[in-house]
């Protein structure tokens, strides 16, 4: 199953459009799926919106009667994820204002089905790129990346700020089981959780890869809610709070990472175990392939 996420804050222009689309293509790839809007108290008919098309598709709405942000919005939606999701289904998060194309959702999953825990949709990518975004926040996006692969170099990664990803759900399950209520921690900076959450997930060794996105901010119908200055500074907490992590908290975080792996590690081996034939087993398998095995009926 896959489950896609919207954080949606006054999207009523643009999300009728979008899960439009997302019905579109989830229907023509035959992906079994729910979309998870998450309202961050909406006062535009957001929620009268999402409500009309719940009706045509399979929508699950959780609301906030008051605007509590980006970071609580999508910590929730993640949140809800990692209850609800299996550990094999995968999980989406997109803006809701219509500027994350759908049709990019197929390759994301493929990436998935490779081995991959986390897959960008990546600007940066040959293929990739922007439309109708203005200079300066092209500038402060392409500036912000470069710092960002500068101090949490990650393999394969060069779009770290955007938000539109697929995750496998077993990670994000894992994460929240490590970090608790600190997997989305900074507050009242800015956009930085869409980086934060991608820094967790590298302290948890994820495997990552990206596919080639065009970023459409030329549909954008809504008003941005983005401040460059907040989210800026987000960036420099962030660096000056995960560059190595600091305390007790830190160390606790680091030790159960290690347990993790090593659980992991046994189960992978236990189950390698139980397919392995057995040395009867074996010898019966020899025998058979020898031509020393009795015939069927014998």
């Amino acid at each position: 199953m896959i489950l896609i996420i919207l954080p949606a804050y006054n999207e009523a222009p643009c999300i009728g459009a979008l899960l439009c689309r997302i019905k579109t293509v989830m229907d023509t790839y035959g992906f079994d799926y729910q979309v998870l809007v998450v309202n961050d108290g909406s006062h535009d008919g957001t929620p009268s919106v999402v409500q009309e098309y719940a009706n045509r598709m399979p929508i699950e709405i959780i609301n906030h009667k008051l605007n509590r942000g980006l970071w609580e919005t999508v910590r929730d939606g993640f949140e809800w994820a990692a209850e609800h999701c299996k550990p094999d289904d995968i999980i989406i998060r997109m803006d809701a204002d219509d500027t994350h194309d759908p049709k990019y959702i197929p390759a994301m999953v493929a990436k998935i089905h490779e081995g991959y825990d986390v897959v960008i949709a990546s600007r940066f990518q040959p293929g990739g790129g922007t439309k109708g975004l203005g200079a300066y926040r092209a500038l402060v996006s392409r500036c912000a990346n470069l710092v960002m692969r500068l101090f949490f170099p990650i393999k394969g990664v060069r779009d770290y700020s955007c938000g539109y990803r697929a995750y496998r759900a077993e990670l994000v399950q894992d994460a929240i089981r490590i970090f608790g209520n600190a997997f989305i921690d900074l507050r009242g900076v800015g956009f930085t959780c869409t980086i934060e959450k991608l820094i967790k997930f590298r302290m948890m060794g994820a495997r990552f890869a990206e596919v080639p996105f065009v970023l459409r901010y030329d549909q954008k119908l809504s008003q941005s809610k983005m401040l460059s200055s907040i989210t800026t500074l987000g960036y420099f907490v962030l660096i000056l709070k995960y560059i190595y992590p600091w305390g007790e908290t830190g160390k606790r975080w680091q030790q159960m990472i290690r347990e993790l792996h090593k659980q992991k590690q046994r189960q992978r081996a236990v189950g390698t175990e139980e397919k392995s034939p057995s040395p009867d087993q074996r010898q019966i398998l020899n025998n058979h392939s020898s031509g020393n095995g009795q015939p069927c009926g014998a």
